[in-house]
């Protein structure tokens, strides 16, 4: 059996994970899925000090004192810059990496850097007009093209984002991932996505890819079909 750890996007928390991790748990794996500091649950602990350095701490600690090894490591969207820095940090407890419709940062390089520039100021000018300066409101989940039967309740659950995770650049030792078994998974179906460089990128340097025809939250668009690709990750 397999041991997975699933990190979520911006804005998100554990519950968007529910249909997978209930598939995954189903068959007999482990699965964790953290919700990351100051979002959802743990909105609690907001503030101007949560960054993306917190965030990767958040999921190294979880592997620490879990005492987990060989683990699919999975990070959605945002969530691709928190497993970079974990997998640098402890690859050797890693068996495969899975970006998920996600922003994979060279070292040196913040969400922000690679976001398009009329992306990052309208999270700017919210985060100035509606989070004090530091807290950039979620955006809505027609957006990202989830669903319809999911986006009122996706709007409800999504919480506010700390600025500064957008804002800090990554720092990588190894300056690339270290893991053997990488692999991308792409939304395909929603307007504006921001990710096809990165999708492209990762063919270009052998990565296993593959597209799923949905919007961003794959999780939830296409549980099955998620389920079934993250099987055969673990199973390579």
């Amino acid at each position: 059996m397999a041991t997975f750890v699933l990190v979520t996007g911006a804005w998100h928390g554990s519950w968007c994970w529910k249909r997978v991790r209930g598939a995954l748990t189903a068959q007999g794996h482990t699965v964790f899925t953290p919700t990351l500091t100051g979002l959802c649950e743990r909105s609690h602990l907001l503030s101007p000090d949560v960054d993306l350095q917190t965030h990767i701490d958040d999921i190294a600690n979880l592997i620490r004192w879990e005492a987990l090894t060989d683990i699919v490591l999975v990070g959605h969207s945002y969530g691709g810059c928190v497993i970079s820095g974990v997998a640098d940090r402890m690859g050797e407890k890693i068996a495969a990496l899975v970006y998920l419709d996600a922003f994979v940062l060279e070292s040196g390089q913040s969400l922000h850097d690679t976001l398009p520039a009329e992306h990052r100021q309208g999270q700017l000018e919210a985060a100035a007009t509606l989070g004090d300066g530091w807290r950039v409101p979620p955006i809505p989940a027609a957006v990202f093209n989830v669903n319809a039967a999911d986006r009122a309740w996706v709007d409800e659950q999504c919480t506010d984002q700390p600025l500064a995770s957008f804002q800090q650049k990554l720092h990588l030792d190894h300056g690339a991932p270290t893991v053997r078994s990488i692999h991308y998974i792409y939304a395909a179906d929603w307007e504006g996505t921001p990710f096809t460089g990165f999708y492209e990128r990762a063919k270009a340097r052998g990565w296993s890819t593959r597209e799923i025809a949905c919007g961003h939250d794959i999780m939830l668009d296409r549980p099955d079909e998620l389920t079934a690709a993250l099987l055969q990750v673990a199973a390579c």
